[in-house]
């Protein structure tokens, strides 16, 4: 019998009141983090998760693959700028391939925004994080930073890369300047689909714990919205004619007011003041008429109300 056990085992006072047994546990004395820390280290983690870093390979396959394929078309601008130097620029900042763009951001929203959120909810992760010390709030602002940022990642490197081969076959540093003013409303345009996109698709994962689910439940509305909005507008584009003078139809001015992407196309539309001769609208199909101010206010309308929908999830959702 050790000597700890036999002073448990003797009568007395000491036996009475307990023993402490010293097992050998170090104390933590280096310095304890506060919330932003923690919330700093939870968008970081979560921006991982967004590419499948710090998982198996089958997790970065489609991440990779889709940024990939979304930065090919400024590739092939480079190499068709190198061969045909007298030519410009195939590709613009704010087009960049709408049809390409609207796929890709549709399959990495729909299969990633569950690996933020609904892991948590099926792992019940939640009270770990809750127990630390930070706020409701600062959990889904922490996921949809990270998400943002994952989804300007995806948009905007492939016009930075667009911006270098355009600038690299630039003749003079006029051309350069000019090439950076028509590269500035690209990114802005292309934060635009990060925030609204984020929001909506994190919104969606948040509703379940199963991630099949979570993906039925952003890819599908997402994507029979753009059909839809597309069907409509070129039924209603079916409506031109010389009485139009060149004014689209109602339908189709309204229809791009059902889909996210449609929705993004026609913003942009209303925020040209005056297009480029020969410059590729970022929805050919997308007209919005005299409706320019109600595609910009149900763009920011949707945006707070899946952004607050988010916060208002994290409020109530159970961490038992």
């Amino acid at each position: 019998m050790s000597a700890d056990a036999q002073a448990a085992a003797v009568p007395g006072p000491a036996a009475e009141g307990g023993v402490i047994h010293n097992i050998g546990y170090r104390k933590y004395e280096a310095q304890r983090l506060g919330r932003p820390q923690i919330v700093r280290a939870l968008v970081w983690h979560s921006l991982r998760a967004a590419f499948g870093m710090g998982r198996g390979a089958k997790a970065k396959i489609f991440p990779v693959l889709l940024f990939v394929i979304m930065c090919l078309p400024a590739a092939v601008n480079a190499v068709a700028l190198a061969n045909n130097r007298s030519g410009g620029p195939i590709i613009s900042y704010d087009s960049y391939v709408p049809s390409l763009r609207t796929v890709a951001m549709l399959i990495f929203v729909a299969l990633e925004a569950p690996n933020l959120v609904s892991t948590d909810l099926r792992n019940h992760t939640l009270p770990l994080y809750f127990a630390r010390p930070i706020h409701r709030i600062d959990y889904p602002l922490a996921k949809l930073s990270a998400f943002v940022l994952a989804c300007l990642a995806m948009i905007e490197v492939p016009l930075v890369l667009l911006y270098i081969g355009n600038a690299t076959q630039a003749h003079g540093a006029h051309q350069v300047w000019v090439q950076t003013l028509r590269l500035g409303p690209g990114l802005l345009f292309g934060a635009a689909w990060a925030v609204l996109l984020a929001s909506i698709g994190l919104l969606l994962a948040s509703a379940t714990g199963k991630r099949v689910f979570a993906i039925c439940a952003i890819g599908i509305p997402l994507f029979l919205s753009y059909i839809v909005a597309e069907v409509l507008m070129h039924v209603g584009s079916q409506a031109y004619g010389p009485v139009a003078v060149g004014q689209p139809s109602a339908l189709a001015s309204l229809a791009g007011l059902i889909s996210p992407f449609t929705l993004l196309g026609g913003v942009l539309r209303w925020l040209e003041a005056a297009p480029r001769p020969g410059a590729v609208p970022q929805f050919q199909q997308t007209v919005i008429g005299h409706y320019g101010a109600l595609y910009g206010v149900l763009f920011a309308l949707l945006t707070i109300a899946a952004a607050g929908g988010l916060l208002l999830r994290y409020r109530k959702v159970g961490v038992g």
